[in-house]
């Protein structure tokens, strides 16, 4: 509240112009922006301990789910598992992160490319560890992203660098035919104990350009693979989820302090 007994008309008149003019540059900058809206789930999937506590109890059920099938199998060197990349194995939120500070709307992909060329990704928490335990049993990984297919050489250079085993030209299968036909090629030559992915179409292809009500339906159709079969990994940067309303209370706001 303005002091009135303090500032005369003059006064007044100039701290209700900046005020205004405060509130008129939060509007621009809103409507200007509107890729701000992605800050705090940004914010949670990059910094919160919450998605980091996520991920490793993720990979910790993988590798008891992986134990068990390997221990039921006659021959391990028959089992695959198949893993997506982003978001799955590596952190991109540096990218998406400082096209969020530019204004730049990240999920329009238009810079993704330079990103697979000269990006530093890192790990995410307990996938080189889980990796490198299905080598060291014998598994067969086969790394199925929808990066893209003509900067292959870039993408296996980075996850060579990151220390990743059993990463070649064979078993990296990027972007080309869908996930699902993909994954056939897994399946030809191997039995797929276990799929790993931060999106729903790493799984199968009813998730994939499929409305978010239909996805639910099958999420709970196929509730018995999760966590068994299916690994999902938490992404609240990007995906098919981005563009639905939110559901919100209909009674009257009430104010209360504790």
């Amino acid at each position: 509240m303005i002091d009135t007994t303090r500032f005369g008309c003059t006064q007044l008149a100039l701290a209700a112009l900046a005020l205004s003019g405060s509130a008129a540059f939060a509007e621009t900058k809103a409507t200007d922006c509107p890729v701000s809206e992605f800050t705090m789930a940004l914010r949670y999937q990059q910094q919160s301990v919450e998605v980091r506590a996520l991920q490793l109890q993720a990979y910790n059920i993988a590798t008891l789910k992986l134990d068990a099938a390997v221990a039921a199998a006659s021959d391990p060197s028959k089992l695959a598992i198949v893993t997506d990349v982003d978001e799955t194995v590596i952190d991109n939120s540096a990218l998406l992160a400082r096209d969020l500070a530019n204004c730049h709307t990240y999920d329009g992909w238009d810079t993704w490319l330079p990103w697979e060329r000269d990006g530093t990704p890192t790990l995410i928490p307990g996938a080189k560890q889980f990796l490198e335990h299905a080598d060291s049993l014998g598994v067969v990984i086969r790394y199925v992203s929808d990066r893209s297919d003509e900067q292959k050489a870039h993408t296996l250079e980075t996850l060579q660098a990151l220390g990743l085993p059993q990463v070649s030209a064979q078993s990296v299968l990027l972007l080309g035919p869908p996930k699902v036909e993909r994954r056939a090629i897994v399946a030809a030559d191997h039995q797929i104990v276990m799929l790993l992915g931060d999106t729903l179409h790493d799984f199968d292809a009813r998730f994939r350009k499929t409305p978010v009500s239909e996805q639910r339906a099958s999420v709970d159709t196929e509730s018995g693979k999760w966590g068994v079969e299916w690994i999902v990994f938490p992404n609240a940067g990007y995906g098919t989820w981005s563009k639905e309303p939110l559901k919100a209370w209909d009674a009257k706001p009430v104010i209360e302090k504790w």
